[in-house]
């Protein structure tokens, strides 16, 4: 089956849910700060008044004590009494009047607040639109650059190389060792180097695109596996570390895309290579677990820290700051290859140990299982 992987992007997908998720949890902050706010309101007003009464009743015993002294005064402590009623009344109807109007306040407030927000939000996600829209534009057409100077970079590369090996038989047919046959030498291997930088840059452009192209088929990854430790089986040597390779099965049948889990066997493998000391020890592994292919590559290297093992598979990112083997695109790239075909690809790593990674592509399929299938 041939195919195109074009997934629109993951980030905007986490953005759109992490602001669903800001704008639910600043709506029940406000209803919560609104609600205690109102609450203190209540509980000062309650308060004052609460005070204001016991001040009123202070003044109304005080008076009636000295009313008692006097006898014209008992004489009209009733209309006392009833004047006293008609205040009581007149304020409970104004306290009553206070209320309905911080009521009304409040569900005004309320209203313009639950009008005000809906506009502002609007407001924000068209600016979001329209940024997104112009940051599309920019990377089609940083995309589109991209593609004519990759494609134009790649022809003077195989310019470069082709003299390269030119130079080389020349330089070979008198003396291997001679200064133009170590020169030659060298630049294929430069040229080698800024071929998989070009590569690499062209497939994060791809990936954050969301048009990482894959065209999975039917295969055995034995053979895959195979080929590329023996690819790289001489630059281990050159190095002084071994390669092992332990296949528990001689097939390997699963879907997948050949060239990209090349690629994504040789970044893990160089990367081993990369940071394995001399004399060292690379071990590549391929089993199938669970219905998947399980293949891993260990290595003997310093290992990386704990806290770092999720972040190297971020983008320009390196374990050491001070490392320019390399753009630190290749676990990333790696990430995103596998999740292409539905897999996982994660790390395990003890400091002084060595490191190991591992990845999984699904749907694998052992001898007896394709025997059934063809029954």
């Amino acid at each position: 089956m041939m195919g195109e992987v074009a997934k629109p992007r993951p980030e905007r997908g986490e953005t759109d849910e992490s602001l669903r998720l800001e704008r639910d949890a600043t709506d029940r902050a406000l209803a919560e700060r609104r609600a205690i706010v109102e609450a203190q309101s209540d509980a000062a007003v309650v308060q004052a008044r609460e005070r204001s009464d016991a001040v009123l009743s202070a003044a109304r015993e005080e008076a009636d004590q000295r009313s008692q002294e006097s006898e014209r005064a008992a004489q009209a402590s009733g209309d006392v009494a009833e004047a006293r009623l008609m205040e009581d009344v007149i304020v409970r109807g104004e306290r009553a009047i206070a209320d309905d109007n911080l009521r009304r306040e409040r569900a005004e407030h309320a209203r313009i607040l639950s009008r005000l927000l809906p506009l502002e939000r609007d407001t924000t996600d068209r600016h979001l639109l329209t940024e997104r829209a112009r940051s599309d534009d920019a990377i089609a057409h940083r995309d589109d650059f991209l593609g004519m100077v990759s494609h134009d970079m790649r022809n003077l590369l195989s310019g470069i190389v082709l003299s390269a090996e030119l130079l080389s038989k020349d330089a070979s047919a008198q003396d291997k060792e001679s200064q133009p046959a170590v020169a030659a030498k060298r630049i294929r291997r430069y040229a080698a180097r800024m071929s998989r930088l070009i590569n690499d840059l062209v497939d994060v452009a791809s990936i954050e695109s969301g048009q990482l192209a894959t065209a999975a088929d039917r295969g055995d990854a034995f053979a895959l596996i195979v080929d590329t430790v023996e690819t790289f089986r001489p630059a281990a040597s050159e190095r002084g570390i071994n390669i092992e390779l332990v296949i528990a099965e001689s097939s390997l049948s699963a879907h997948f895309d050949q060239e990209r889990m090349f690629q994504v066997l040789s970044n893990l493998v160089m990367n081993a290579i990369k940071f394995t000391a001399p004399g060292g020890r690379i071990c590549v592994r391929g089993e199938r677990a669970g219905g998947e292919l399980l293949v891993s590559v260990s290595d003997t290297g310093p290992g990386i820290p704990s806290d770092m093992l999720e972040l190297i598979f971020e983008r320009f990112w390196q374990v050491g700051k001070k490392d320019r083997r390399g753009l630190g695109l290749g676990l990333y790239i790696c990430k995103s290859i596998v999740e292409a075909h539905g897999g996982r690809i994660w790390a395990e790593s003890r400091v002084g140990e060595g490191s190991t990674f591992y990845f999984t592509i699904p749907g694998a399929l052992g001898a007896s299982d394709r025997r059934e299938t063809a029954v």
